[in-house]
């Protein structure tokens, strides 16, 4: 029988900025409503990032991230996933300031130093809202976004094996995957892994269903059923390569962090509109959708209780 799949939901992520959508969640309360929102359409993980409640430029500030930290917990049994991939520019110390202090049951970790360019992500835009959005992307087609084996192992002896925290390893190509592979190998990294392969970004790889094909045949080759596989795409090819996903057997990432649309050229009024469209085609495709209980069970995670905050 197959595997309940687990939807994941990131809520704003660092790469689209104010002006690309209204519906983007910018202030604590518009991220916990949202967060709140998608778990109820079904997502079991949350993905959570900060934004400055009076500019929406992304910040590690672990004040900002206790002010909807709580209340989603309160509000919703989801799992909570916070990022330590942060935003531009951020240094590690910067993006592990949140975790350390939240102690959560996830955290994001990206399996290598890349190019990592955004910098067309705001061409449609004719206004912007704030001043820092424009060059803010126009810099990345000249940013590295650094992710070391010694920045990897130090996250993980942090937040791993400090906090009991266990981690969504983002791999945006193949090369990650043998990243990730050596960890295991060198017992950095204890498994079950949840690989978040990652679609669409240009310095990662491509969004073409071969590569998605290729990417599960090397996680399946070096991990065998030491781990569990998730996809998600931007833009425009999350709804297909998610279904892909679905039918492989695998579980499913989507959220306005990853695409600001609903359908071609439409754009997505909220995450949970999203999470209900991805789930309303699994379920049509005979799929169950895995409760955020299911989804600790099968990550082997520590529990909401044993979190801070």
């Amino acid at each position: 029988m197959a595997e309940k799949v687990i939807v994941c939901c990131a809520i704003t992520g660092a790469i689209h900025t104010p002006s690309m959508s209204d519906a983007l969640p910018v202030t604590p309360e518009q991220i916990a409503r949202s967060a709140i929102e998608a778990a109820e359409a079904g997502a079991a993980i949350i993905h959570l990032h900060a934004r400055n409640p009076e500019t929406g430029e992304p910040t590690p500030d672990p004040d900002v991230f206790m002010r909807f930290l709580p209340v989603i917990k309160q509000s919703t049994d989801a799992v909570v996933n916070i990022t330590t991939g942060g935003g531009l520019n951020m240094t590690v110390d910067d993006r592990l300031a949140a975790p350390m202090r939240a102690k959560p049951e996830m955290c994001s970790l990206n399996m290598g130093s890349m190019n990592f360019n955004i910098s067309r992500a705001g061409d449609r835009v004719k206004h912007w809202k704030h001043a820092w959005e424009k060059p803010y992307l126009d810099r990345t087609d000249d940013h590295i976004f650094r992710n070391t084996f010694r920045d990897i192992a130090r996250i993980v002896e942090v937040m791993g094996k400090g906090h009991g925290t266990r981690f969504e390893f983002e791999c945006y190509d193949v090369g990650h995957l043998y990243n990730l592979a050596y960890c295991l190998e060198r017992r950095i990294v204890e498994p079950p892994l949840f690989v978040q392969t990652i679609f669409g970004i240009l310095g990662g790889i491509g969004a073409e269903p071969r590569n998605l094909l290729f990417m599960k045949e090397t996680a399946d080759r070096l991990f065998g059923d030491a781990y569990v596989w998730s996809v998600l795409a931007a833009g425009r090819h999350q709804m297909a390569f998610t279904t892909m996903a679905g039918i492989l057997g695998g579980n499913v990432r989507v959220g306005l962090e990853d695409s600001l649309y609903i359908g071609r050229g439409k754009f997505a009024r909220s995450n949970a509109e999203q999470v209900s469209k991805i789930r309303r085609i699994l379920e049509e495709l005979s799929l169950e959708i895995a409760s955020p209980a299911e989804a600790r069970e099968r990550l082997k995670l520590k529990g909401a209780d044993r979190v801070g905050f």
